[in-house]
């Protein structure tokens, strides 16, 4: 079973070309809304904008977790995108940005939300992760890397 299983091959971006937090959440939202028959890239990035407005999502350690609920949506999606040069997202740590995981919710997911955004956050705490999926060489190898989860072992 994938580590991430709302994630899927078709939802990572291995090179987000963006200028700004705002455009990141712009770009997030259009690859999203492709991925996810109606819904606009406009309802989303309103959502992703509405909930940055609470406070940043940038978590630290170069890492933002945009995330939101929509009343379209069916299922958890989610989507990680590696920025091509990393921008400042007001990040807890001061840092600037340079992978963004994108997870949206069904308004109905009460704590499968929260599950979704504590299990991101786990397989991001694994030593090693982070570097690992900043030097994945395409999205391909970045997917099965998630899709695997962490390879750490017990000593």
């Amino acid at each position: 079973m994938p580590m991430l299983e709302f994630l899927n091959p078709d939802s990572v971006v291995s090179a987000l070309r963006v200028r700004d937090k705002k455009h990141v959440l712009q770009e997030l939202a259009a690859h999203a809304a492709r991925r996810l028959p109606g819904l606009s890239d406009r309802d989303i990035f309103e959502t992703l904008l509405q909930r940055e407005r609470l406070g940043s999502t940038g978590i630290g350690d170069g890492v933002a977790i945009p995330h939101g609920k929509l009343a379209q949506l069916d299922r958890l999606f989610g989507l990680v995108a590696r920025l091509e040069k990393p921008v400042d997202f007001d990040a807890l740590d001061g840092q600037p940005v340079d992978v963004a995981f994108l997870l949206l919710a069904p308004e109905t997911a009460g704590a499968d939300h929260l599950k979704a955004l504590a299990q991101v956050a786990r397989l991001l705490r694994e030593p090693g992760m982070l570097e690992r999926i900043r030097s994945a060489r395409d999205a391909t190898a970045l997917y099965a890397l998630l899709a695997n989860g962490p390879t750490t072992q017990a000593a």
